[in-house]
């Protein structure tokens, strides 16, 4: 799906750097460097730079979202069923002094130095502040792509209150199956209502679609279906990880079909959005990528099993880099310009990538880091 505005990711990152397991970072250095990709065409060369990567990049925000699903419900889940028993201030406060530091860095800069930041009207503060920048979003405002965040924290709150209320007070697995089932046909349904009346307008696909909490929300459930399988049915879990081989497979099969609708099936000149990859392109797509991060667990998959180099690192920094890279290659576009280098040349190319890299090491270093310590000292997981 071609468009011209820059949704993105909001990757987090994986556990700790001890538990980190090849096939989840591998999934996560894809969904970034697809990020990067999408927007390097968007913003900065407006041609497809790494050709059709570039153009299907935007589905890294999807991969992220599963990934994010997974891995928050797994730390929920396993201390709803652990002795010690889960801690929602405890949650609350180790996603917090996770996900703002970096992000209160980086909403500093677009604020304090908004043209060369972004160049573009910024959404009002209290919005950020208050993770409801998502809602009625302009395509194209400066740190747009911060509106996948707002749907995490929204996430963040909403999902560990319906497991306890499930899980802890009805005592009951199958009402917590049912809530994630429910919520992703209502969530398709809602696509659906509001495909009526987005018709060919890609401004208000954006506005009732992309952006929306209700129509997007979804995509994180998958990975959270993974998560409550392994927790309350290790049984069931086990035997399925002997088969990581064919979850990989159906994995790029089911995915590959939800990009193909997308780019071919999504919109139509002369017709406007179809109706069928509007509502259920984005359940399709977040189901294959909940296959493929099935595999990336399993020992028994390839996937699992390679260490590809760097995959890690990125990994690791991906949610530094996915905050820092926009505004970075925003401010170096000029001087690479006057420099007589094109950013359309892979010399430019190196060097925005380069240096993105740096910025996010610096960023990861200096505020991530020490707050990411700071959390496990007095915040523990017990």
């Amino acid at each position: 799906m071609q468009t011209n505005s820059p949704p993105t990711a909001h990757p987090l990152p994986l556990i700790s750097a001890n538990t980190r397991i090849n096939g989840l970072d591998t999934l996560r250095a894809c969904a970034i460097l697809l990020v990067l990709m999408y927007h390097y065409q968007v913003f900065v060369s407006h041609e497809p730079s790494f050709g059709f990567l570039s153009e299907i990049g935007w589905v890294g925000v999807d991969l992220f979202f599963v990934l994010s699903g997974y891995l928050i419900g797994n730390q929920i889940f396993a201390g709803l069923k652990s002795e010690q028993g889960f801690s929602l201030k405890t949650f609350y406060i180790r996603r917090a002094l996770r996900t703002l530091p970096n992000f209160y860095v980086v909403l500093a800069i677009y604020f304090l130095f908004p043209a060369e930041a972004g160049g573009k009207a910024v959404t009002p503060l209290w919005k950020f502040l208050t993770f409801t920048q998502n809602f009625d979003l302009k395509p194209g405002s400066a740190f747009s792509h911060a509106w996948s965040l707002s749907i995490e924290e929204q996430f963040y709150i909403a999902l560990p209150l319906f497991a306890m209320v499930s899980i802890a007070f009805l005592k009951s697995v199958r009402v917590m199956w049912l809530i994630l089932f429910g919520a992703m046909a209502m969530a398709a349904c809602t696509r659906y209502f509001m495909w009526q009346k987005v018709g060919d307008d890609y401004t208000q696909y954006y506005l009732h679609i992309y952006y929306s909490t209700w129509c997007r929300f979804d995509e994180l459930l998958p990975g959270v279906a993974l998560a409550l399988l392994k927790n309350f049915h290790p049984q069931l879990w086990t035997r399925s990880l002997k088969y990581g081989h064919y979850s990989f497979l159906s994995g790029l099969l089911v995915s590959g079909v939800a990009m193909y609708l997308f780019t071919f099936y999504s919109y139509v000149d002369g017709d406007g959005f179809q109706w069928f990859t509007t509502s259920f392109g984005y359940t399709l797509l977040s189901t294959g990528f909940a296959l493929l991060t099935w595999a990336g667990l399993s020992p028994n998959s390839y996937l699992y099993r390679w260490r590809i180099p760097g995959a890690s690192v990125l990994a690791l920094w991906s949610y530094a880099l996915y905050l820092l890279h926009k505004p970075l290659m925003n401010v170096l576009i000029r001087p690479l310009e006057s420099w007589g280098i094109s950013v359309k040349s892979w010399l430019g190319i190196s060097v925005m990538f380069a240096l993105s890299l740096l910025g996010t090491y610096v960023l990861y270093r200096l505020v991530e880091t020490p707050f990411m310590r700071l959390r496990d000292r007095y915040f523990p997981y017990k």
